[in-house]
C-alpha cells in the first residue's frame, strides 16, 4: 500500500520510490510513503483561502458541534482504526489510549466550547478595564481568529490521539490544518484521516494530509500562521530555528522528549498503600505503550533506604509481563513501533549502563535484522551515584526502560528532581503533605504537570502519564517549553488577543456584550417579555424604590435563620469598623431587588440558573431604600435547543445613587415561537 497525502481537496500519491515501513510484529512490510511532488505552497494557500473563511464564516457553538459530529462519526469506525494499530506493536489497552482517547478529547472540546464560549467569532477576555475618570473611554481585551493555517508535525507513538489532540482546539479557533504525522505510523493516521475526509462532515480545504516529509512548507508560512511539533528535540529544536519561522515571528510549540521524574516520599515505607501504589505506576509507565510515550517515568527517584526493596518488588511486577504479538492470548506487552526505533533504544540503554547497573532485563541479542518484530523486554536501571553521573539526567531510551535514583533527603530530592533540565509531568507519591509542598515549590518551575498520588486520591487517578484535555500538556527547558491542551487555553493558542480601547458604546457593539456607560435602551415591554431574538444588548429596566424597614430585616433574619451580629446587635455592629449600626442581610437585597425587577408572569424567561460576580459595595441600613438598574449584557443562543443563555448587569443604588451591590443575573429564554410553558 502506497500511503496518500491530502492536499488542496484530493488525494495525492507521492512520487519515487519512496521510504518502506514496517509491521512492527512480522517486520513485514506495511506501506510506502512519499511526499514527492506535492505543491506545499499550494496547500498553505489553499487552507488560508477555503479553509480559512469557511471555519471562520462559523460560531464557536457551531465548530463544537462539528468536533462533537466527527467524534461520533470515528466512534463508529473504531474497529477497523484497531485492526490497524495491531501493526504500530500496540496492544488493545495501548491503542484505547491513542485511538479511544483521540476520540474522546474531540468530545471534551465539544463540551467545552459550548459551555465556555460564546455562541459568536469573538472571545472575551476578562472584564472591562475602565481607562479613564469619567468611564466614556475603556478598554477590553478580546481573541479573534488568526487568518492562517496550523501546520502539525506529530509523532509516532501517538498516531490518532496525536493528530486529534491538536486538531479539536484548533478547529474550535476557527483555524486550518495541514496533519504531518511521523512516518513510522503514518498507516494508522492516514486511515483515521481518510475517514474524516469521508464522511463530509468538515468543510472544504479545514483540513490536509501531508504522508512524508514537509518539502518547503515552512518558507511559505507568515506571522498569521502556527506551528506546533511533537517528537525528540534535536528535531523540533532545527524546525524552531529555521529562518522564516524566526523573521517571521511564526507561533511554533514544541513538546518534546524529557526525562520525567516520579518521587516516592519518604514517607512510604514498603508495606504501605503508597509504597505498593509508587512500584505499580512505575511498571505501568514503563510497559504501556512499550514505554514508547513522551510522558512515561524515565527516573524512579527513591529513599536511598528503600531503593533495594523498590527494585525487587519492581522486578517482581515486570517479570510478570509476557512480551508478544498482541493478538496472542496472555500477551501483555507488545512490540515497539519499528526496529530503527528498537535500535535507538537499544543504544540509549548501553549508553546509560555504563554508568548504572542493569537489575532487570537485558538487551543482548537485539541486534536483529529488520524482518524480526521490534519486541523488547522492560529494562530497570540503578544508578548508585546519580549526582556525579549526569547520563541517567541527559539520555532518554525512549522505550521500557525506567533508572532507579536513590535520594539522602527531601534537599536531595528536589535536586535530582530539578536534574532532569524540565519535564513534561512530575508524579510524587506520599501521604506527608508537607513533602507535596516542599516538592510542589521547588520543582514545580521544571515541570508542566505535577500529580501528586496517595492512596485517598489513587482509585481516581488518571495516573502519572495520561495527559488530559482539560490541563495543559506541555513543559519548560528540554521539554520543549510549549502547551497543548488546558481546555480552553488551548483554543487561545490559535487566536490573536487584541486589546480594544474605545466609547463603552462602541466596544459593546463591537464584542457583543454590553459595557457599563454604554447606551441602554428602555421601551414599553418589559426585558422579561421579549423573547431571546427581541433582545437587544443594552435593553433596560430602572425599577422604581422600595424602603427597607427594621422590620424587615428581622423578619429576613426569623425566616432564614441568619442571625449575624451585624445584622442583630446594634452595639456590636457599630463596633465593627464597615458600619455605622445594623445593617440589612446582603442576600435580603439580593432577593429585594429580584422583587423590584422581576415580572412574575409566565413568558419568555424560563429559568434563573445563578449568579455572578456578587459584590457588595455600600452598607445599607433599615430605612434606606433600594432601585435596581436591571441591562441586557451578553446574549448566547443555543444551536441546538429552544432557548438561549441571557446575562444581565444587575447594579442596587440606594436613595444616595452610591452603589449597594452588583451582580450578573443568569437567566435561560425562549427563542420566539418556542412553547415557554
Amino acid at each position: 500500500m502506497r500511503l496518500q497525502s491530502f492536499a488542496q481537496g484530493a488525494w495525492f500519491s507521492g512520487n519515487g520510490r519512496g521510504a518502506v515501513l514496517s509491521h512492527a510484529i512480522t517486520g513485514e512490510t506495511v506501506a510506502e510513503i512519499s511526499s514527492e511532488g506535492l505543491d506545499f505552497s499550494g496547500m498553505a494557500a489553499y487552507a488560508r483561502t477555503v479553509g480559512g473563511p469557511a471555519l471562520r464564516g462559523m460560531t464557536f457553538h457551531q465548530r463544537a458541534l462539528l468536533l462533537k459530529e466527527l467524534a461520533l462519526h470515528l466512534k463508529g469506525h473504531e474497529d477497523a482504526f484497531y485492526a490497524i494499530s495491531r501493526a504500530t506493536g500496540a496492544t488493545r489497552k495501548d491503542s484505547d489510549i491513542d485511538i479511544a482517547g483521540g476520540i474522546a478529547t474531540l468530545f471534551s472540546y465539544s463540551g467545552r466550547g459550548r459551555r465556555e464560549l460564546p455562541n459568536d467569532t469573538i472571545h472575551i477576555e476578562g472584564p472591562p478595564e475602565v481607562l479613564s475618570k469619567q468611564g466614556t473611554f475603556v478598554g477590553q481585551h478580546i481573541h479573534v481568529p488568526l487568518k492562517g493555517v496550523a501546520v502539525h508535525i506529530n509523532a509516532f507513538n501517538f498516531p490518532v490521539w496525536g493528530m486529534l489532540e491538536k486538531l479539536a482546539p484548533t478547529l474550535l479557533a476557527g483555524m486550518p490544518a495541514i496533519v504531518k504525522p511521523a512516518s513510522q505510523t503514518a498507516y494508522l493516521t492516514e486511515a483515521v484521516f481518510r475517514s474524516i475526509i469521508d464522511s463530509g462532515i468538515l468543510p472544504e480545504g479545514a483540513v490536509q494530509l501531508i504522508c512524508g516529509g514537509v518539502g518547503d512548507l515552512l518558507d511559505h508560512l507568515d506571522c498569521q500562521d502556527a506551528v506546533t511539533f511533537t517528537g525528540s528535540s534535536r528535531v523540533g529544536l532545527a524546525l524552531r530555528s529555521h529562518p522564516n519561522i524566526l523573521s517571521r515571528s511564526i507561533r511554533f510549540t514544541m513538546e518534546a522528549d524529557s526525562l520525567n521524574a516520579s518521587v516516592l516520599g519518604p514517607d512510604a515505607e514498603p508495606g504501605s498503600p503508597e509504597f505498593d501504589l509508587y512500584v505499580a505506576e512505575v511498571a505501568r509507565e514503563m510497559t504501556v505503550k512499550c514505554g514508547q510515550k513522551c510522558t512515561a517515568i524515565r527516573r524512579a527517584i527513591v529513599p536511598r533506604g528503600v531503593a533495594k526493596a523498590v527494585i525487587d518488588a519492581l522486578r517482581v511486577r515486570l517479570s510478570r509481563e509476557v512480551v508478544g504479538d498482541p493478538g496472542t492470548k496472555g500477551v501483555t506487552m507488545g512490540a515497539l513501533a519499528s526496529h530503527s526505533q528498537l535500535q535507538e533504544v537499544v543504544g540509549r540503554v548501553r549508553e546509560l549502563n555504563r554508568n548504572c547497573e542493569m537489575v532487570h532485563g537485558s538487551v543482548d541479542g537485539l541486534d536483529a535484522a529488520e524482518d524480526r518484530g521490534a519486541f523488547m523486554e522492560p529494562v530497570l536501571l540503578y544508578c548508585d551515584e546519580p549526582l556525579a553521573n549526569s547520563e541517567v539526567h541527559d539520555i532518554e531510551a525512549f522505550g521500557p526502560v525506567c533508572t532507579v535514583v536513590p535520594y539522602k533527603d527531601s534537599d536531595e530530592a528536589v535536586l535530582l528532581s530539578q536534574m532532569g533540565q524540565g519535564s513534561l509531568v512530575s508524579s510524587v507519591f506520599t501521604r506527608d503533605d508537607e513533602f507535596a509542598r516542599l516538592m510542589v515549590l521547588e520543582t514545580g518551575g521544571w515541570h508542566g504537570r505535577m500529580l501528586i498520588v496517595n492512596r485517598d486520591c489513587a482509585d481516581e487517578s488518571t495516573g502519572h502519564g495520561s495527559p488530559l484535555p482539560n490541563l495543559i500538556h506541555g513543559g519548560p527547558g528540554r521539554a520543549g517549553g510549549g502547551e497543548e491542551l488546558g481546555g480552553i487555553r488551548g483554543v487561545l493558542h490559535y487566536m490573536q488577543r487584541v486589546a480594544l480601547q474605545g466609547s463603552p458604546t462602541t466596544l459593546s457593539h463591537v464584542t457583543g456584550k454590553w459595557i457599563a456607560g454604554s447606551k441602554q435602551q428602555r421601551d414599553d415591554v418589559h426585558p422579561f417579555r421579549k423573547h431571546l431574538e427581541a433582545l437587544r444588548i443594552g435593553d433596560s429596566l430602572v425599577t422604581e424604590s422600595r424602603t427597607i424597614s427594621m422590620e424587615d430585616l428581622e423578619h429576613f433574619a426569623e425566616f432564614s435563620g441568619d442571625r449575624f451580629y451585624a445584622h442583630m446587635d446594634e452595639d456590636a455592629a457599630k463596633a465593627n469598623p464597615f458600619f455605622d449600626g445594623r445593617v440589612v442581610h446582603g442576600y435580603f437585597i439580593v432577593s429585594a431587588a429580584a422583587g423590584l425587577f422581576v415580572d412574575p408572569s409566565p413568558g419568555p424567561v424560563l429559568a434563573n440558573y445563578g449568579l455572578e460576580n456578587l459584590r457588595f459595595h455600600t452598607p445599607l441600613y433599615p430605612g434606606d431604600s433600594i432601585r435596581v438598574q436591571f441591562t441586557c449584557k451578553q446574549k448566547i443562543p443555543r444551536e441546538t435547543e429552544d432557548y438561549g443563555e441571557v446575562r444581565w448587569d444587575c447594579q442596587v443604588f440606594n436613595q444616595k445613587d452610591e452603589l449597594v451591590a452588583g451582580y450578573d443575573v443568569l437567566t435561560l429564554v425562549a427563542k420566539r415561537g418556542a412553547d415557554a410553558a
